[in-house]
Order: C-alpha cells, then structure tokens, then sequence
C-alpha cells in the first residue's frame, strides 16, 4: 500500500504573520510613516529651494538679473565701417550665434531679451526750445532696440524708421515728452562727428504696456526721464532723456559723438531652473565674466566684446541664505531623525521581549542564531519593505516632487527600511546568543555597566564637548561660504555652496545622548533614598511603587533618551521660532518706532495739530508719542577733536511716553526722569541761550560732546545741552547718531511724526488708522509695524524652512509620545499580572490606580525635568553660534541685521512638552490599572504562569 505524502508545512513568514497581525500591522504602520517623512524631507527641501532660486531671480531688479553682452567698433574704424557693424542684419547674425554660448543651466526668456545700440555717453541737445532751467541743455541717449512694438503702444504718431533722406526718427515716452515739452513732428538737434547738426524727427509719443518689464528697467531712462545735477561747489540742474530710435536707424549712431555700442541683452528663464542648478549656475557666470566664456564670446565680437551682470551677487545671495537656512534646519532634522530611529529599535525590542520564551525555547532545542536572524529578517522584511515602498510612493504624491530627483529619497527610505528589517533580528540575536530558558533580573538598580559602555558613553561625551565647542567658536555654517564679485568687474569669486558639519548639527542630540546617559546611571540613587523612608508608611503603595520603579528594566535607557531628544529638539525648535519672531518685530519696530508712525507726506515738514487730536481719538490706539525731528544739526566738538564737523538729528519727544515705548519696544530704555523739563521751553527759553537742557546721546555724539554743556543752534532752538545718558538705538528713527531732548524744552515746538501704540500686543487696525488719518490730512502718511513684519519675509526660503521646522518638531513630539507608549507596553503584562495578585490579596481599585502612577512617574519625572534642563543647557550652549538673521529676515535693513537674532529659551517649549509627559505617564498607567480591572484576575492568574 503506498504511502501518504507528508503534510505540507506552512512558511513560517505566513504563519508568524497570521498569529500576530495587530502587531505586523501597528509595525508597518510605524515604517509607512518613518519613511513617508524621511522620503518627504529631500523632496520638501529640494521644492522650497527651487522656488526660493526662482524667486530671487524673478524679484531681483532687471538691470541685476540681465545679461548683457556688448562691444564697440574698433576706433580706427572709418563712420561707413562702424555703420556697417551697427546694421540691423549684423546685429541679429551676432545675437543667433551669440545664443547659443550661454550654456546650461542658464535659459534665456526670448520675450524679454532685446538687442540693438546705443550711444554710451548722452549727448546735448541744441535746440533752444528744449527747457534749460540752469542754461545746461538736455542731456540725450539715443536707443535704437528691437521689439518696442512689443514693450509700448502708440499714444499719438508712428513708429519710427530711416528717413528717406538718410535722416533720423525716433519715439519718446509720455513722461519725457511732458518733461521736455516734446510733441509728435518735433526736431531734436544734436551734434555730429563732421561738426554739422544730426536732426532726429519725433514721430509717435508711446506708453509701456509693462513698465516692469526688462525692456524698461534695464534703462531707466527710456521711460523716466531724470533731472540730475552737475558736479562742482555751485551744481547746475539738466534733464536726462532718451529717444527711442528704429532699428533701422542705429547705423547713423555712427554719426553722432555719442561713442555707440553694439548690445545683446538676455534676460533669464527663472522659472526653468531648480535648485541644483545654483552651483553650476555661478560657475557659468564667472566662466562668461572672465573664464573660457568669455574668450568665446570674444571670437565672435573681437577683442572689445564683454559680458556683464550682477546675476552672480543674486545667486550669491541665494546661496549664502540657502546655506544658512539649511545649516538651522538640519538641527531640527537631526533630532526627529535620532528619535525616530530610537523608537524603531524600541519598537523591535518590544517585539522582541513579547516573543523571548519562544525564541528561547528555540534556541534551547538547537536552534542557531543565523537560522533565527533569517526567520526574523523574513517576518520583518514581508512588513517593511512593502511599508517603505508605499511611504515613498504617498511622500512622491504629497509633495508633487519631480521624479529626477528621487535618488536622496530613495537612500533615506532604503536606511529606513533597512533599520527596520534589522532591527528586530538583530536584537533577538544578541539577545539569545546563548540558550537560556529564564532570564535573570534586568533591574535598573541591579544592573552595572559594562566596561565598553563606560567607553562608548566618552566617546559621545568627547563628540559631544568637540559639536558644542565647534558651533560655538565658527556657528553652524561651514567654511567656504562668502561674497563673490560681479562678473562685470572682470572676475568672480567662488563662494561655494554652504553645506552642512553632521557633527555641528547634532549637537543637541549629543547634548541628550549624554544626560540620557549621566540620568541612567543617577536614577538608582534617588530610589534608594525615597525607598527607606517609604518603608515607615502606613500605606504600602508608596514603597510598592517605588520598589516597582528601581525593578524596571535596565533597558529604560532607550525611552529616556529618545524623551530628552524629543523634549531638547522640541525646546530648541522653539528658540529657534521664539528667535525668528523676536528679529522680525524687532527690524518692523526699527523701521517704523511703534505700532504705527504718523508723519507728514513733506519730508521734515511739521504735522497739523488736528492730526494728532484724530490719531488720538481713534478706537484701539492705547497712546501716542509725539516726536519732533530735524535733521542735520551741527555738532559742537568737545576741545581735543579737530575734524570737518559732524551734523546728527535732534529729536524732542514727550519723556514720559517716549520711555514706556522704548521700554516695549526695547530700543535704548531709560527712564524719564533723565529728561525732566528744565521749565524754560517755548515763550519763556526765547532769548536765554544759556540754559542748558539734559539730552540722551548715541555713542558718537556723546563722544563729541563730551561730559561739558555745549551751545546747538538748531531751527528748533538755541540752547546747551549736556549728555546725561548714551544709547545705541532709539525708536524714533533708525540712524546711528541722534541726541534726544525734551520736547517741551525747545523754543519752536512743532511735532512732525506720531509714534502710536495700539492695544494688547499691539493690536491696531492699521488700515482703519490709515484712512481716518488721511481723511484728517491729505498729506500724512502712515507706516504700519504690521507690514513691516511681513515685508521682512520675501523668499519661499523662509516660509519652506519655517514650516519644515514645525514639521519637524510636531514628528518629534509625536514619536516621543509613541516611545513612552512603547515603554508603557513593554511592562503591562507584567503590571497586569502584578494587580491581579495584588487584589487577591486586599489590594483595592484605587489602590491599584495609585500604585500604577507611582511607578510610572519616577520614570517620566526625571525624564520631564532633565528634558527642560538639558534644552535649556542646549539654548545656552549654542545660541552663540546660531545666527537668525537669514532665516528670520530678507532684505532686511543692515541696522536690523546688526541688531542681532540669538535663540532664547521658551518657557512654553521648554515646560509644555516636559508636563505633558509625565501627564501622559501618569494617565496611561491609570487606564491600564482601569482596564486590567474590568478584565478581571483569572486569566493571570493561572496556575504555572511563570509571569
């Protein structure tokens, strides 16, 4: 009789997966998010600086951001030949062959290039009809470029061409045809290089379509024309025009002395470029400024060929800020990284512990340990790596990331995925490299650390101490970081592209490493003394509980530190943020000196008193200062200075308001009494030159007036003035000289700005304020914080790193909360089975409740307060060198960028997260003491159970 065939066994990948499918999913879950947000980042990171470069470029003012390639015919030359040169035709074969050296990544916006030529120097007008206020004619560029139908429409006339007596025709632009009282059939003489007059007809009056495009801005004064004064002790006043001639006519620019040049002007396609593209980028412009480019170009136009532009200083600009930026984030995105990577591996060990008596049980029947780290790799393999595949794909989705750039992603979901196949094998190995059928205890307070653990913890120590020092001595940027120079000055620096010191930036993480480390080996002691006397209470949960916490196990190192990471990450996050914010209110109140500015539309001219009594009156306005400005005061010098003379501004301001705004604002406080009213101002100071009035003085002024009264004669008053107090800054204007005085101390009093504080937080209605003070006077003018603050941010740079960041500290808040789960997890079996005997033997439900939240806080305790030390050690530690200035603003004035952006400690970053933890331990243990309760004991209770 044959014999049956064997059953088939079942894969064991299968069979695992099917027994625990909570826990393959809740681990998959884990690895999808895990690798969603490490895929996301390069993706994030590459989309906001793309359009930070794109921005730059595009916002960048034309005449910046355009190429230009220009020549001139060689001087020796006859009139014939250089006209020969300017011809439409040679000028297009030159711009066709001139094109395509401009090589990647640089792409040119055909629309707005344009060719043509010029006259490089103006020439005179000669006809007496043009106006001459100071008997200096009008000053003339002659433009002859393409495409103007393009770029302008006609108001009156037509567009200009060669005359059909060899004369020349041109177009003006509406505003200089109103200032040079031009009109269509108008002749505008200038001089020739035979000596007899060029007549040029003004045929049409045009109007720009865009007077933002390239086609107006490069030059100015195609559009604006510009009154200008001539040099000398006693300057004469001309007006600064431009006719816009026909291509057809740029040859006889050869005719006139305006020396004229041959220019192909490209503007470019921002918004074909990417980020990665920076680099090369600048190399291409210093190659084209003065490198092989440049030779090249030179064999198409001779010897007298250029290139010129300041598109390298934006790209600079672009790439210093970049560097700068990602340098502060990379903090950010180390701690989540650290923290992530901690609850993988006490993810794995949960598993781990929860499958001990079976892998033990396997090993003890001759299971090998690479059989098992193969079955293991097998089971974790089937969940993770379709998890990571799916995080990229979702990550791919979210972000609308272009696939050319897949590769970083791709590397930081193939670290995720691998951390998460080994993580669960490798522990099991280690674990049981030896067979073992019960574990011995594992207590904290037991345990005693190995001599490679003493040496690995100094190794961190020393990682740390080298991160700290260095950040602090040279800041989170690298070196290489630096200015170019234009390219039209014959040459460029390479800045390099700041990139990011791994060590430098993980500074707060090796901060955290290290007191997770100094806390692990300090926990037993604090239990040791709590225990003792806990012995002589009537109740026994109190010793339970803290005989339950020194019995936890020595493992606890991991939630430990992935809390401080989290809690430090969390903390420096919101310096970070706290910083960016403080910097920007500072720079709006620079600008402005409050909440708001009220000052007359006449510059120095003195605002109506009605004015005053409206801005008042206005619903939520808390207070105004009155302030009085004149600029230009000469400056007595004290005897040993012997100098050209100096001129500062005098502001007279009301002391007692003007001292709470600069309390608030935190520009040069001091208190008001400094400035108390001598009571000889207005009527009574008239004719009294010798009284002497107190003044606060900024550093340079109260240096040249020294300790001494010193005589001002000023439109506001003559007086003395004696320095009593100095200060580098004052709310009322940004210079840096000032002397502040009181106002009621000047003769001629007469407020010209209003400096107004609005209510809570300085919350104004700006626009409300803007329309009444204007309804009020015609010419006041009002400056608001509020649109300070937000011109301060102008680059996607800023607001992609903002909410990186926020990104970044919501995750780490998030695996911080899952790695105290973890930690919970990990010894509820054992706590369930602790209160079922415990209530066999007495012990009652809120007994139980207590006991489990005893013990759970002398774990969460010292990881909640070493959290708010160890992030405020982090902030003080590095706030030196971390500079906010890129990230927090852009384009920002150099006075507002001197002031200074330094982290500063956040009571709610530092204390929020640190309570939240231990209210988290705390609830979680009292709904695991209520849930093992309503199961009720009999299941942990069975007889041989060896928990």
């Amino acid at each position: 009789m044959p014999r049956k065939p064997a059953r088939t066994v079942a894969p064991w990948v299968r069979t695992r997966l099917r027994t625990a499918p909570g826990a393959a999913f809740a681990y998959g879950l884990l690895v999808l998010v895990t690798a969603f947000l490490a895929a996301s980042l390069p993706w994030t990171t590459d989309g906001y600086e793309t359009d930070g470069l794109r921005h730059a470029i595009s916002a960048a003012p034309a005449h910046r951001a355009t190429m230009t390639i220009s020549t001139r015919a060689a001087s020796s030359l006859g009139v014939e030949a250089q006209a020969s040169e300017l011809s439409p035709d040679s000028l297009l074969r030159k711009r066709d062959k001139l094109a395509p050296l401009l090589p990647d990544p640089l792409r040119v916006d055909r629309a707005d290039s344009v060719y043509g030529a010029h006259t490089t120097k103006r020439v005179p007008a000669l006809d007496p009809w043009l106006p001459q206020r100071d008997h200096v004619p009008p000053q003339l560029l002659l433009d002859a470029p393409t495409g103007l139908a393009d770029h302008a429409r006609y108001v009156s006339g037509r567009a200009p061409k060669r005359g059909a007596d060899g004369g020349m025709e041109a177009v003006v632009s509406e505003k200089t045809a109103k200032a040079l009282g031009i009109k269509t059939g108008s002749v505008v003489h200038v001089a020739g290089t035979d000596g007899e007059p060029k007549a040029i007809t003004i045929t049409g009056i045009v109007r720009p379509l865009d007077a933002k495009r390239p086609f107006w801005t490069v030059e100015t004064q195609l559009e604006t024309p510009a009154y200008l004064a001539t040099g000398g002790a006693e300057p004469a006043w001309y007006w600064a025009a431009a006719l816009i001639m026909g291509p057809e006519s740029a040859p006889q620019l050869a005719g006139t002395l305006g020396e004229p040049e041959q220019y192909w002007r490209f503007a470019p396609a921002a918004n074909e470029l990417t980020a990665r593209d920076a680099d090369r980028l600048a190399g291409v412009l210093d190659s084209l400024g003065a490198g092989p480019g440049l030779v090249k170009i030179r064999e198409v136009l001779g010897d007298n060929g250029g290139f010129h532009t300041d598109l390298d200083d934006v790209i600079t600009g672009f790439r210093d800020m970049r560097g700068s930026i990602a340098s502060v984030v990379a903090v950010a995105v180390f701690g989540v990284g650290a923290v992530a990577a901690v609850v993988l591996i006490m993810t794995g060990g949960l598993f781990t512990a929860r499958r001990h008596p079976e892998l033990a049980l396997l090993r003890s029947r001759g299971a090998s340990l690479p059989g098992i780290g193969v079955r293991l790799l097998g089971e974790t393999a089937a969940v993770t790596v379709p998890a990571s595949v799916l995080g990229l794909l979702l990550a791919y989705g979210f972000t609308g990331a272009s696939p050319d750039r897949i590769g970083p992603s791709c590397v930081a979901v193939g670290a995720v995925a691998l951390l998460g196949c080994l993580v669960v094998p490798l522990r099991a190995m280690f674990l049981h490299r030896r067979p073992q059928l019960h574990s011995a205890r594992d207590d904290l307070i037991n345990a005693k650390p190995s001599r490679r653990r003493t040496v690995a913890e100094l190794t961190f120590l020393v990682l740390a101490v080298g991160a700290v020092t260095a950040l602090r001595r040279r800041g989170v940027d690298t070196p290489g970081a630096g200015s170019g120079t234009s390219t039209g000055s014959g040459g460029a620096a390479d800045p390099g592209s700041g990139s990011v010191d791994y060590l430098v930036s993980a500074a707060p993480v090796l901060v955290a490493l290290i007191a997770a480390f100094v806390l692990v080996r300090l926990y037993p002691l604090p239990l040791r003394w709590a225990a003792r006397p806990a012995r002589r209470l009537r109740g026994v949960v109190g010793y339970l509980s803290l005989a339950r916490a020194g019995r936890s196990s020595a493992t606890g190192a991991l939630p430990l530190l992935a809390l401080l990471v989290a809690l430090t990450t969390a903390a420096f996050g919101g310096s970070v943020l706290t910083g960016i914010s403080d910097a920007r209110d500072k720079a709006a109140y620079l600008a402005t000196g409050a909440d708001a500015r009220v000052e007359s539309g006449v510059a120095f001219s003195p605002l109506p008193p009605k004015v005053e009594t409206t801005v008042r009156a206005f619903p939520g306005v808390r207070e105004v200062s009155p302030v009085q400005v004149e600029y230009g005061v000469d400056l007595p010098a004290r005897p040993g200075i012997n100098d050209n003379g100096m001129g500062a501004p005098l502001v007279g301001i009301d002391p007692a308001t003007y001292a709470r705004l600069a309390e608030r604002t935190g520009f040069g406080a001091f208190p008001a009494d400094l400035l108390k009213s001598t009571g000889t101002g207005g009527g009574k100071a008239v004719g009294d030159n010798e009284r002497v009035v107190p003044v606060i003085a900024s550093p340079r002024v109260a240096d040249r007036l020294g300790d001494k009264p010193m005589e001002i004669t000023a439109a506001a008053g003559r007086f003395h003035v004696k320095v009593v107090a100095v200060r580098e800054v004052t709310p009322a204007l940004p210079d840096k000289d000032f002397f502040l005085v009181n106002l009621a101390d000047l003769v001629n009093q007469a407020p010209t700005a209003l400096l107004v504080t609005g209510g809570k937080d300085g919350a104004l209605d700006g626009e409300g304020l803007r329309t009444t003070v204007l309804a009020s006077s015609k010419s006041a003018h009002v400056e608001l914080a509020a649109e300070k603050r937000a011109g301060s941010v102008d680059s996607p740079l800023q607001t992609g790193a903002e909410g990186l960041y926020l990104v970044a500290i919501a995750a780490g808040a998030g695996y911080a909360v899952l790695a105290l789960l973890i930690a919970l997890f990990q010894v509820a079996p054992e706590r369930t089975t602790l209160l079922a005997r415990l209530r066999t033997m007495g012990l009652t439900r809120s007994q139980g409740r207590r006991l489990l939240a005893l013990e759970a806080l002398p774990q969460a305790a010292p990881a909640a307060v070493g959290g708010i030390v160890v992030g405020w050690v982090t902030i003080r530690l590095l706030s030196p060198g971390v500079d906010l200035t890129r990230l927090a603003l852009a384009g920002a004035p150099e006075e507002a960028a001197a002031l200074g952006t330094a982290l500063r400690a956040d009571a709610w970053t530092l204390g929020l997260p640190a309570a939240g933890v231990v209210v988290l331990a705390g609830g979680a243990a009292v709904a695991q003491a209520w849930w093992a309760a309503r199961k009720g004991s009999i299941k942990e209770l069975r007889a041989g159970d060896a928990r």
